[in-house]
């Protein structure tokens, strides 16, 4: 498959012939709300119910996640007891994002190494691709300045890595051997690692898809201000900015409130999410990236403050008239304009989503191999500008003249991006990759003729190899 069309007998708009019966596919995921993958799994569970007969087996995270011994062994047995009921079914999909197996690196592994070796046919979608990593320079250094505390650490880090990549690898290779074994990646570039580093036989790309035609524009006809009571006091003429997400370093939010800084005082950004859950502790006044966010829009500050804070000379005093200025609230405070529109569910966050006039993904580089916010807002024909990331400019290549760019960290250029006229025009119709293409990859994928195209590849790579060897001895 060349690079630009990875599947070219997956044409826009293409549902796959269905065959005679449906058959019956096992979707292992999870289904709590503070997962992503959750959401991707409705959506797949929608999309595939009129080409397979679906049954969703929630992988449960008070166990998975648990790091009490006594708990770890029953999320063991639970495993064990999906395995045995995966044999009631004709393919088994697997959505991997490795933390929902587990804590513990050996959790992980064991416990996927069993659902790969239970399912009778299997497709594995991974959402965060792991690559091996040599072990850091700072190992052997550690060693030599006696800092065996930290020296573990990166031993553990890099071990984690390597099991959680060459050892998942070696169990997908050791199984499609046996039956019929697909992967799923969200970009190019993974599949490429796939097929080459990893060496595995049938391997598919296809960026997330949430939402049919239909459902975008539902979303887009109800979706109206007026839903957000935070807004009602909003001028009319309010340009609206979108972030979404769980509140993380990351998602670099404080690079769009710098931007916010130079654009006119009619924008306003909202933040589409909260504090993840899991990062709440016991007794902590406020979460230290929400207060870094305060300090890049000048929350609760005065000059004087700020002043203070810095490296110079004392301030004096001494006029009534300066007094009010320096104590005041400082003339670069962003209050007003920010709006922290909370964690919402899927329904207010796709609307709320669909009445931004601009939505901004200022995310860092952490690796990460898809984003299903970016891909719900390119489907509800959002108007999108994305930091420069691997991660953005592999969802890019998928969808040409759709995303504007700018380099990570750069709020000047983010402002002037936001300021200035959209660099594409408004999309007409679908999306190339949709939700009926994925539709077509996971019919694919869950085939039983899978196994056999693995087999003829193979077979003809043989072929191909011993071929200049026959001619050359005549």
């Amino acid at each position: 498959m060349s690079l630009p069309e990875p599947h070219p007998r997956f044409a826009t708009g293409t549902v796959a012939v269905l065959p005679p019966q449906r058959r019956r596919l096992a979707i292992v995921s999870t289904s709590n709300k503070l997962c992503g993958i959750a959401a991707y799994t409705g959506a797949l569970e929608r999309h595939l119910a009129d080409v397979f007969d679906i049954t969703v087996i929630d992988l449960d995270q008070y166990l998975m996640r648990s790091r009490h011994r006594a708990v770890r062994k029953q999320a063991d047995a639970y495993i064990k007891k999906i395995c045995n009921e995966l044999a009631d079914f004709d393919a088994v999909n697997l959505q991997v994002e490795h933390g929902t197996l587990g804590h513990e690196t050996e959790d992980i592994f064991k416990r996927l190494s069993w659902l790969i070796v239970a399912a009778p046919g299997l497709s594995v979608t991974l959402h965060t691709f792991k690559l091996p990593a040599s072990l850091p320079r700072d190992f052997a250094k550690a060693l030599l300045a006696r800092e065996f505390r930290k020296g573990g650490n990166i031993w553990r880090a890099y071990r984690r890595n390597e099991r959680l990549s060459l050892g998942i690898a070696r169990r997908l290779r050791e199984a499609q051997r046996q039956k019929p074994v697909s992967v799923i990646v969200h970009s190019r570039r993974d599949a490429r690692h796939s097929r080459h580093l990893y060496q595995l036989d049938n391997v598919f790309d296809h960026p997330l898809s949430f939402l049919s035609t239909s459902e975008a524009a539902a979303i887009t006809a109800s979706a109206a201000r007026r839903r957000f009571a935070l807004l009602e006091r909003l001028p009319e003429d309010s340009v609206l900015i979108g972030v979404f997400g769980f509140l993380d370093a990351y998602k670099g939010f404080g690079t769009t409130i710098r931007a916010l800084h130079h654009l006119p005082k009619n924008h306003h950004l909202l933040i589409f999410g909260g504090t993840h859950p899991n990062e709440i502790p016991v007794g902590q006044p406020i979460h230290p990236y929400l207060s870094s966010l305060f300090e890049e829009a000048y929350v609760d500050t005065t000059p004087y403050d700020r002043m203070a804070n810095q490296a110079s000379p004392s301030l004096s005093l001494g006029a009534d008239r300066y007094l009010a200025e320096l104590l005041g609230n400082h003339p670069r405070d962003l209050s007003e304009r920010i709006h922290f529109m909370g964690a919402l569910d899927d329904d207010d966050f796709l609307a709320g989503m669909a009445i931004c006039d601009t939505t901004v993904f200022p995310y860092l580089e952490v690796g990460q191999s898809a984003s299903g916010p970016i891909s719900q807002a390119l489907e509800l024909g959002r108007r999108i500008i994305a930091s420069r990331t691997h991660n953005f400019l592999e969802f890019a290549a998928y969808h040409p003249n759709a995303i504007e760019f700018f380099d990570i960290g750069n709020h000047l250029e983010l402002a002037e991006r936001i300021l200035a006229r959209p660099q594409y025009a408004a999309r007409r119709g679908p999306p190339a990759y949709n939700v009926e293409t994925n539709k077509a990859v996971y019919l694919a994928a869950n085939s039983p003729l899978a196994a056999g195209a693995s087999r003829i590849r193979r077979l003809g790579a043989a072929v191909s190899a011993a071929l200049p060897r026959r001619l050359a001895g005549g």
